[in-house]
């Protein structure tokens, strides 16, 4: 029997929509829908209403959707009329100018996140820092593509011009520069300064001068405090005046311990310069330790003068690697040769770096230890132009002997931590021993050795006194380390050389004795002489009244009692050279058995014998600033290398220095 007519019927059920089966639609989660409704304007056709405006847009028609883009446009663009007219007012994901946050957040994300106002003097604050942190160029402000990133990323930021960054970085420099000034102010001792001379593409010259010094709790500090343009480098005045200007900058007048310079003066520089010093800074035992040579700009000198005699054969080992790095076939029967042969060499060839000399150095040894599979190769082939002979590798050999020293003390500048004469004393007399002891007819190896200690008898007048009393303030060698370098290198006239230091170290210390001293010294310098006019356990003030004859006569008998401080030093034994010693810290420890003779070391252990930063120790050429730099104002190179430097160990609050950004800027 047939069914009825109406089972033969496929139903269909009704259209399910939203609004029928409100549980079955997924929630809205986009942060629009807090400022826009939907509604039903026909079957099938939907539209979303500004709640503010009331103004429609479209949402859906038929199983099409428009999505949210343009309705988020329409917040975030500000082009809301009813939102333009309430500015002022917060609403629910918007911020204070009635635009949506940017970036806008989804509730369910973040729904404790505070809200953060646009702030237009913060962002600047941040570009300048930017600028200056990363070495930047300044115009990259007027870049169509970082125009084009900030304005995405916050259309309501008003770009700043080349002039505006520029005005922004100087007063980040300004701030920063406050903070400094209380900081060196409030350093114990004396301020020791590097200067590093810097060329351009313009033939001017930049100095750039550092200042170090111990704080109070005995760690070494130091800060780049000035960068002054000089037109006229190779004058006798530029490092005169450079010192001059840092001096007055910085208010270090009666602080100045020692100079140390890579550039080189001649007697003229040296005698305007001490002629400065004498009117600014009462000299040290006449000013015998203020004026240094930087020890790695005199290494880096002889290396070149080792290198530039023995040019032509280098010339060949360099052809020879270059060779047997032609093709990777040349390079395995090269490796097969040195299996063969069973040298034992582990180090590989490479060409050097000719602006770094340990580089040149690295190679030759590499080349000298395989030698023998150099001689083993084809000489026939006719990409092996010039093999070396078996005199060249001789030579070679010679050329590495002197550089060996050289390249021991300059790797001892290239740690931090030995920037102070006392671990390069000893290497500086090794190289002094080389250039005076080989006597040789060869003419090559007499030009080196020539070379050699004209260049190295230069340095150890200008700077062993002060090498020597730096080495004296080590309790693990005191005079005896001096004793033992001079008797190898002078011989029956070392007791000469030894009375100098000696003699030279007793008049510095008399000096630091005769110094107006507080009455409890060591307490004074760490803050604590003002907790002695505390009440003691009695309930009774401390105090000075009706007792200065009494002080003065502490201060005459403890001025005579310090003066065997330096004899008892040197009577007492050596310290063990088992174990790390930090020296500062020991002269810390012992400040209160050595309050006067503790103040001497702090001064003479802040010394720097290199300039150099410890990437920068092998150079072989003068550091040279880049074209853009150059093109800048000198106020504004100074300002971006200094406050590089100085933000790197925490700067100013954000908005106070936001703050000065506006000052400025306006």
């Amino acid at each position: 029997m047939a069914a009825p007519e109406e089972n033969n019927q496929l139903v269909i059920a009704p259209e399910s929509t939203p609004e029928t089966q409100p549980n079955k639609r997924r929630k809205k989660k986009s942060i629009v829908w807090e400022h826009f409704t939907i509604e039903n304007v026909s079957p099938g056709c939907r539209r979303a209403s500004c709640n503010q405006c009331k103004q429609s847009f479209a949402y859906s028609t038929g199983s099409k959707v428009a999505g949210t883009s343009h309705l988020k446009r329409h917040i975030a663009k500000g082009t809301c009329p009813a939102l333009l007219r309430n500015q002022s007012q917060f609403t629910p994901g918007m911020n204070g100018n009635g635009s949506m946050s940017d970036p806008p957040k989804r509730r369910y994300r973040s729904p404790s996140s505070a809200y953060i106002s646009f702030d237009s003097d913060r962002c600047r604050h941040e570009i300048a820092r930017m600028m200056i942190m990363h070495d930047y160029p300044l115009h990259m402000v007027e870049h169509s593509g970082f125009l084009a990133f900030v304005q995405n990323l916050q259309p309501r930021f008003d770009m700043v011009s080349f002039n505006t960054v520029q005005g922004d970085c100087v007063a980040t420099y300004l701030r920063e520069k406050q903070n400094i000034m209380k900081f060196v102010e409030g350093m114990p001792g004396r301020v020791c300064l590097t200067l590093d001379m810097w060329a351009s593409s313009q033939s001017l010259g930049y100095v750039f001068i550092t200042g170090h010094f111990i704080d109070s709790d005995w760690k070494p500090q130091q800060r780049i405090l000035n960068v002054v343009m000089e037109p006229y480098p190779d004058s006798d005045m530029a490092i005169s005046h450079a010192v001059a200007c840092c001096l007055s900058d910085w208010s270090l007048e009666g602080k100045l311990f020692s100079i140390t310079f890579n550039h080189p003066v001649g007697e003229p520089g040296r005698e305007n310069l001490r002629s400065l010093l004498c009117v600014k800074n009462p000299l040290i035992i006449n000013g015998q330790l203020m004026i240094g040579n930087c020890s790695a700009r005199t290494l880096s000198s002889i290396a070149k003068d080792v290198l530039w005699v023995g040019r032509e054969i280098i010339k060949k080992i360099r052809d020879s690697i270059k060779y047997v790095k032609t093709s990777e076939s040349l390079e395995e029967k090269f490796l097969e040769l040195k299996q063969q042969l069973q040298v034992p060499s582990e180090k590989s060839l490479s060409l050097d770096n000719r602006t770094q000399w340990n580089s040149t150095y690295q190679m030759l040894v590499a080349a000298s230890e395989l030698k023998e599979v150099f001689s083993c190769l084809d000489s026939s082939d006719p990409n092996y132009k010039e093999p070396p002979s078996m005199e060249d590798w001789k030579q070679i050999e010679i050329i590495c002997t002197y550089l060996k020293p050289l390249y021991d003390a300059a790797n001892i500048l290239t740690s931090k931590n030995n920037a102070t004469p006392i671990p390069f004393f000893h290497e500086l007399w090794k190289i002094h021993e080389l250039s005076r002891a080989v006597v040789s007819e060869d003419p090559f190896i007499s030009s080196l050795a020539k070379l050699m200690q004209e260049k190295i008898d230069k340095y150890l007048k200008d700077c062993s006194l002060a090498l020597a009393i730096a080495v004296v303030m080590d309790p693990r060698f005191k005079m005896k380390l001096v004793q033992f370098c001079f008797s190898k290198n002078f011989g029956d006239e070392a007791p000469l050389y030894v009375k100098v230091v000696d003699d030279g170290l007793h008049e510095l210390f008399l000096e630091y004795v005769a110094l107006p001293l507080p009455l409890t010294p060591t307490y004074a310098e760490d803050g604590n002489f003002e907790n002695m006019k505390t009440e003691d356990n009695q309930g009774t003030l401390l105090s000075d009244h009706g007792l200065t004859d009494f002080d003065m006569y502490i201060m005459e008998t403890t001025s005579q009692n310090t003066r065997s401080e330096l004899d008892q030093y040197l009577e007492e034994s050596l310290l063990p050279r088992l174990q790390e010693l930090d020296v500062l810290d020991w002269w810390k420890m012992n400040k209160l058995k050595y309050p006067t003779l503790s103040k001497l070391a702090r001064d003479i252990l802040t010394i720097q014998v290199s300039t150099a930063d410890p990437d920068s120790v092998f150079d072989t050429g003068i550091k040279e600033l880049d074209p853009y730099r150059s093109s800048l104002r000198p106020e504004t190179v100074e300002a971006l290398v200094c406050a590089k430097d100085w933000l790197q160990y925490g700067s100013a609050a954000p908005d106070e220095i936001s703050n000065a950004i506006v000052k400025v800027g306006s």
